[in-house]
């Protein structure tokens, strides 16, 4: 099938109040509860590996690299699957499940950072399974025209537990005389519980038009022969080599100004905060204003994010705040802005392709910036990140791909 060919998306679903599709608000209450858990571990575990662990930044970008995209694969497995049974719900089920049972693993693998990597690598897993068919399903639940709002709301909610994840972390720890075991068990209840949720509250939706033919393996990678597509999912590719991990941001702005390692857990604070103020507004604008043109502003900020962080001038907050925007303006406007160039029956794997290349790219990028960081020190890292970053930027800006026009 041809991309050009694929008419408007029908959406029969239900509207709550405000025209966002109940399936969305389900699927963002579900993401909600599952960011509690996971940044409860993301919060503490830079903490935990470079302060307790004593590892240094090329180490800690190996595994850190793992954790963005060493199982980046099993998104175009997860995607397909999803669209070859046509059981989005299901496969995003399994996803949720395995990184509920991962967070278990940290009990067992201790100290021995080869098992710590496993345990990451599973996790990982669980997100890259449960991730294109999860967008899927909002794609497919929105209409068109306000998809951008779809995910922002969507990311908002995943956002607010962004948000609360290093609070309960913090509380955990505080509550246990710092025993991490115990966030790794609150963490696991968290999780476990917002798969029940998944299965209780979250409808699954097939493609109006089912497939003449079952799903075959080469679909989604066919569809790179669109070139509004093709030219996505390469300049999503591109800004992800010069993007830097969250944990090396949270690092490089405790080491520029000396933040008490106490206080580290509530860094994501700071991005959270400004994603969950400026998700939805940015996901308005890209309805409006085009999507691409939001997704490149969004790594501007980053650029100066970064920027702030390796000058002499600007605060943490700063950093924090640009580092928050950056992402409002990307994570869920990137898939709002792909989701229509897709037929309906490939969403999935069409989005999986995108995110898998992406993944890939970024865990390029952390190892990359662990062994500039080890050989060169913080300030020439970031320097040379930014440079990179900005000039894939304003290359995007002029060979940008085409939007679906309304």
């Amino acid at each position: 099938m041809y991309l050009a060919s694929v008419g408007p998306l029908r959406t029969p679903l239900r509207r709550v109040p405000g025209n966002v599709p109940g399936n969305v608000l389900a699927l963002g209450v579900v993401s909600l509860v599952t960011d509690v858990s996971a940044e409860m571990v993301t919060a503490i575990l830079p903490l935990y590996l470079v302060f307790g662990l004593g590892l240094n930044p090329l180490q800690f970008g190996l595994l850190d690299g793992l954790y963005a995209g060493a199982t980046a694969v099993l998104r175009l497995a997860g995607g397909h699957v999803a669209d070859r049974w046509r059981r989005l719900k299901a496969v995003a089920g399994v996803g949720y499940a395995l990184s509920a049972v991962a967070k278990l693993g940290f009990l067992a693998a201790a100290s021995s950072v080869p098992a710590i990597g496993a345990v990451l690598a599973i996790d990982r897993a669980g997100k890259g399974i449960r991730t294109a068919p999860r967008d899927a399903l909002i794609s497919l639940s929105s209409d068109p025209a306000t998809m951008g709002r779809s995910f922002g709301v969507h990311r908002a909610l995943d956002t607010v537990g962004a948000f609360l994840g290093p609070l309960v972390a913090t509380l955990v720890l505080w509550a246990s005389l710092n025993d991490y075991n115990s966030v790794f068990v609150t963490s696991f209840a968290l999780a476990a519980a917002a798969v029940i949720l998944l299965t209780a509250f979250v409808r699954d939706h097939s493609p109006h038009t089912p497939p003449a033919r079952p799903v075959g393996r080469m679909q989604a990678l066919a569809l790179l022969r669109d070139a509004a597509f093709r030219r996505s999912c390469i300049w999503a590719a591109a800004l992800g080599l010069f993007t830097i991990t969250d944990s090396f941001v949270y690092l490089a702005v405790q080491r520029r100004w000396d933040i008490d390692a106490g206080l580290f857990p509530l860094l994501p604070l700071g991005t959270a905060g400004t994603f969950l103020l400026l998700a939805i507004p940015l996901g308005r604008l890209g309805d409006r204003i085009g999507r691409w043109k939001v997704f490149l502003g969004g790594h501007l900020a980053l650029v100066l994010a970064l920027l702030v962080v390796s000058g002499p001038l600007g605060s943490w907050w700063l950093v924090l705040a640009l580092h928050g925007a950056f992402y409002a303006a990307t994570d869920g406007v990137l898939p709002a802005a792909v989701g229509p160039l897709l037929p309906e029956h490939l969403r999935a794997s069409g989005l999986a392709v995108l995110q898998t290349g992406q993944a890939l790219a970024r865990m390029a990028a952390a190892v990359t910036v662990g062994l500039l960081w080890t050989l060169w020190d913080l300030r020439p890292a970031m320097l040379t990140f930014t440079a990179g970053l900005l000039a894939v930027t304003l290359a995007a800006a002029v060979f940008k791909p085409l939007e679906v026009r309304r």
